[in-house]
């Protein structure tokens, strides 16, 4: 992968959608998709009711023989459908839930999760707020990287745009990844996966009657849906499997609280929790954590060590080098001890 070629083919992206944009009268981010959709479908640009007009459809093919997405390795394609999606976000002004997992804390979660199912060839993964997929497609391209025979992925979202971009990103890096459009908290069409893997969005769910099936519910007025989905998700989990989510840093500051630490003490061993650097969030309000449990069963056990920290800034590469190889040795020598 060179930068060169994601810049390439984000601008493929960029131009066409532009174009399209003002041709369908339509929001980037709608845009994106169709244009994405022909680049699939052969380069072949839709027409309905004369719309594109024959001289944009002429330009529309002579972008897309600019690239070829076919010969590109998938994480530059992830990057630039990122890159495309960064845009949309500005440009359609997209409410913030659905910001993009950035690519540092995507592979900061990766590289904490494959140790944690390295000894499976075949590994599924589900992420219940997939949103683009941009966190779940390079978590599973990592764990591609490392030899795994199989990776499968499934991703819930009730946002068709998000599906939909999640969808062509996909199919343009070649990934066996099952996506649902749908509430999360519904019943999901999956058998239990080997590892969950997700940036929870942060706030109130607003359908209180299906929150009442959960234990992390709220005692009055609307739950939050933080805490619901990782019930949810660990619900779908098999036993000892484990989850990797971003939640805020001051999950546990919160007033409902006590519930959820009692789910989690029936439910789950909470065996790290790691700060991100301040520095990548606007306040220290908005500051999150990596969160690593584990679903009791299968032998699993509370780690005699919880690891918690913080990471030092991203911007000093030696000193977040060692922490990172401080976890892998607490993952090796104390969380994953019992399996060896």
């Amino acid at each position: 992968m060179t930068e060169e070629q994601t810049t390439e083919l984000f601008q493929v992206f960029d131009q066409s959608a532009e174009l399209l944009k003002q041709a369908l009268d339509t929001s980037y981010l709608d845009a994106l998709i169709e244009t994405a959709d022909n680049m699939i479908d052969d380069n072949q640009v839709r027409v309905e009711n004369g719309v594109p007009n024959e001289h944009q459809v002429q330009a529309l093919s002579d972008l897309y023989k600019q690239v070829d997405y076919h010969e590109l390795d998938a994480t530059t394609i992830r990057k630039a459908i990122q890159m495309a999606m960064i845009k949309a976000i500005k440009v359609d002004r997209i409410q913030a839930i659905h910001q993009i997992t950035p690519d540092t804390i995507a592979y900061t979660m990766g590289y904490l999760a494959i140790r944690l199912v390295k000894k499976q060839q075949r590994v599924k993964i589900l992420d219940p707020a997939v949103g683009s997929a941009n966190l779940l497609t390079a978590v599973m391209n990592q764990l591609h990287q490392e030899a795994h025979e199989q990776v499968s992925g499934i991703g819930i979202d009730n946002d068709d745009s998000l599906i939909s971009v999640a969808s062509i990103s996909a199919q343009m890096q070649g990934l066996d990844l099952e996506l649902v459009h749908q509430d999360a908290l519904d019943e999901l069409p999956t058998e239990p996966v080997d590892l969950v893997v997700s940036d929870l969005p942060v706030g109130y769910y607003p359908v209180d009657e299906r929150a009442q099936h959960f234990a992390t519910r709220a005692n009055e007025g609307h739950s939050y849906v933080h805490h619901l989905l990782m019930e949810q998700a660990i619900n779908y989990l098999v036993p000892g499997g484990f989850g990797v989510f971003l939640v805020p840093s001051g999950l546990f500051q919160s007033p409902e609280t006590k519930g959820l630490l009692k789910w989690m003490q029936d439910n789950v061993y909470l065996q790290g929790i790691l700060n991100l650097p301040g520095e990548l969030f606007q306040n220290q309000a908005a500051q999150k954590a990596i969160m690593i449990v584990q679903k009791q069963g299968h032998g699993a056990q509370q780690v005699g060590q919880v690891m918690l920290g913080e990471f030092p800034s991203f911007k000093d590469p030696d000193a977040f080098q060692r922490f990172l190889a401080e976890i892998v040795e607490w993952e090796e020598q104390d969380l994953l001890k019992k399996e060896q």
